[in-house]
């Protein structure tokens, strides 16, 4: 596919695509460059941005335009407005992140859109993986999509964030994100509101279990469910390139980290969308 300069190539079979040749700080003074970015993310799930050079600043003005830029406290922020969040792991304080999730379910409007911008790559590793929950959805059989769409499940912040809560210090650095994110109800299955297709909206990193289901019935679906949303087939890898910027739809998909570059240094740039309540 090719529109104009741009070029773009699918990623993978159920999410996901490659775009060359569109310069993303053109989105801060072209809506119809925002209309086709936005296209691109809802239509595919997750989009690929490669060869971009951007400020930190230029980075916030461009993806603003997608939306209402969401906080989140427990990352440190750079840039001039400290909207553009700091996710880094070094030798000293290698990152804690491994498990499967969609972006802040623990909030009661998780974000839209997350965006990563690759400012330092380790040599090798370090690649992000994603899942399509629409697909895993649709491979569902129709009694399991039924019984699926009645449920609902708590999503909690300090299920997140356990290991670092846990940690010298944590828990008073963090006092304040835990009082300003108590826990959350969602939909186990989430309709996006653009598209309509629906997803399975529950993940191991923030959720602790389904509401109205005896403990080991909860326990029991909820890892059917986080097996089969990672299935191969409705994955796609990305192997960061400097300058390649990730952006996804958290209604629709979720992601993963792949740790297998510590020691080394990675430095990437986060700046989320502020969403609205999943139903």
């Amino acid at each position: 596919m090719r529109v104009g300069a741009m070029q773009i190539k699918k990623a993978a079979g159920a999410l996901g695509v490659d775009v060359t040749g569109l310069d993303l700080t053109r989105m801060a003074g072209d809506p119809g460059v925002t209309s086709e970015v936005r296209r691109l993310v809802t239509e595919n799930g997750v989009a690929f941005f490669r060869g971009q050079t951007m400020t930190e600043d230029q980075y916030a003005a461009s993806i603003r335009q997608l939306g209402e830029i969401m906080p989140h406290d427990a990352y440190g922020t750079t840039g001039s407005e400290q909207v553009v969040q700091v996710l880094e792991s070094t030798p000293e304080k290698p990152t804690l992140i491994e498990l499967w999730h969609t972006d802040m379910t623990f909030s009661s409007s998780p974000p839209s859109f997350t965006v990563l911008y690759a400012d330092i790559l380790p040599a090798y590793g370090g690649d992000t993986m994603w899942a399509s929950c629409s697909a895993a959805f649709n491979a569902l059989s129709d009694p399991m999509r039924g019984f699926l769409l009645s449920l609902r499940a708590v999503h909690d912040f300090r299920h997140g964030f356990r290991e670092s809560l846990a940690a010298p210090g944590g828990a008073a650095r963090l006092a304040s994100v835990v009082a300003a994110n108590p826990p959350v109800s969602h939909p186990v299955i989430r309709t996006h509101p653009e598209t309509g297709v629906k997803g399975i909206y529950v993940n191991p990193l923030f959720t602790t279990h389904i509401e109205g289901l005896a403990r080991e019935e909860s326990g029991a679906l909820l890892a059917m469910l986080y097996d089969h949303v990672v299935t191969p087939e409705f994955t796609v890898r990305l192997k960061w390139e400097p300058g390649t910027v990730a952006m996804w739809d958290n209604r629709i998909t979720q992601h993963k980290p792949v740790n297998d570059y510590f020691p080394q240094h990675r430095r990437m740039l986060r700046i989320t969308i502020k969403g609205d309540k999943p139903v």
